[in-house]
Order: C-alpha cells, then structure tokens, then sequence
C-alpha cells in the first residue's frame, strides 16, 4: 500500500496488478474465513457422505479460474518488461562500492575522445543545502529524455549491486560477467530517486541513485555540453 506515484507505463503496469491482487485475495480471505467459521458453529455433519463429485468439482474449478485470472496478466507484465522495441537512448551502468559509473555509449566525448561517462557520488552530509534530498541525491545525476523509450544496460565491477528506481518500476541486479538490461518510458520531467537494493557492503545505504529527465531538445543540448567540456 502507499507505493510512490508512477513515472512511467510500465510501473502503472505493476501498480494496477498490485491493486486487482489486492481484491482477489480480500476475496479469497473473506470466503475462507467465511467457511471456517460456519463449519465451527455448524453441528449437523453426515458420517456417511464419502464423496460428493459436483462439490469436488466446484473447489477444484473455482481455484483454476482464479489462478488463470492472475496468471495471464502476469505474464503480460513478465513479457512487457523485456520489450525494447524502439531505443531511443541508451545509458550504461557501472556499479562499484560505493558509487554508479554512467555511460552514454550514443554520444562521444571530444574532451575524453570515448563516450560520455562520470561517476555519481553521495552528497556528504557535511555539503548538504537547502532542496539536497539527505542521503538520495548525488553530485552528478544523469539526464535523460522524457516521453522517450530509455535502455539501461546494468553491470558490476566488484559485488553485487542492484539499481533500482521505484518510480520508473525498473530493478534489476549488477551480476558478475552479466549484462542485464531495463527499460522505460517516463511521460514527465523531474528527478527521480532510487538506491541499491542488494546489500554490498559496510557503505550499502551511501549509494543512491538521482535521475533528470528533460524534454528532448534540452537532454540533446547537455549532452553537446558535456561533449566539449
């Protein structure tokens, strides 16, 4: 309950599952209980009754039907989130303790004659300013496109890391000599918090995750700065 508020389609997605498991199983709990209790103030019983097909028909049906029902949306969710039909930009991810490496593989870098990259650290609490988000917002965020489809590409150079970024709906772990990939579609501005799901170490809580989203022509108009810079 309470989950933060979508930034992208996938995580509405997800939200609106949350919501109708949530009924199914009011719905299941309620009938049990409902069962329950009527067979412990119910004194007639029938020694006799061995069998009754129609009844086993029934509590077999009813329980498939449901789980048909939770099934098919779930693996529409499970399929969608592999869909990476139109890229439009695409952003690399280097997890280390106790930081994140990005790298725009689309975009080159005349100063560093490679592709755009730099490291995101923590603010420290000692540098901390009126608006800095204590122990979520970092010195260099990366900036995206909004109303655009993003790939993440998410690696590691040392443990295990996992980049995660609720409002986006995406999570996926930094494996060792894996590449795993995200991916989604934020339909508004603004910056957007995550943080490391998978304990990595002594300073696991000191490294969050800051994400920028600009419209199209002003992402287009950082990345030709960061290219001469």
């Amino acid at each position: 309950m309470n989950l933060q508020d979508a930034n992208s389609y996938l995580i509405l997605e997800f939200i609106f599952f949350h919501d109708f498991l949530n009924i199914v199983l009011i719905f299941i709990i309620r009938v049990v209980l409902y069962i329950i209790v009527s067979i412990f103030y119910n004194k007639i019983t029938n020694i006799f009754l061995i069998e009754n097909q129609k009844l086993e028909s029934i509590w077999i049906l009813i329980p498939s039907l449901i789980l048909l029902k939770i099934g098919v949306p779930s693996l529409y969710l499970l399929y969608i989130t592999d869909d990476l039909v139109d890229t439009s930009v695409t952003l690399k991810v280097n997890a280390h303790q106790w930081y994140w490496g990005y790298e725009y593989s689309d975009f080159w870098s005349k100063k560093l004659d490679s592709s755009i990259e730099f490291d995101s650290y923590i603010i420290p609490e000692n540098e901390l300013e009126l608006g800095i988000t204590r122990l979520l917002d970092t010195d260099m965020r990366p900036v995206l496109p909004y109303l655009l489809q993003t790939r993440v590409l998410i690696t590691r150079i040392d443990v295990l890391h996992c980049w995660t970024v609720p409002r986006l709906g995406v999570k996926a772990d930094a494996n060792p000599g894996r590449l795993n990939q995200v991916k989604f579609y934020s339909y508004q501005p603004g910056i957007f918090y995550g943080q490391c799901s998978e304990i990595c170490g002594a300073n696991h809580r000191f490294i969050p995750i800051s994400l920028e989203f600009f419209k199209a022509d002003r992402f287009l108009d950082w990345v030709i700065l960061n290219s001469h810079d």
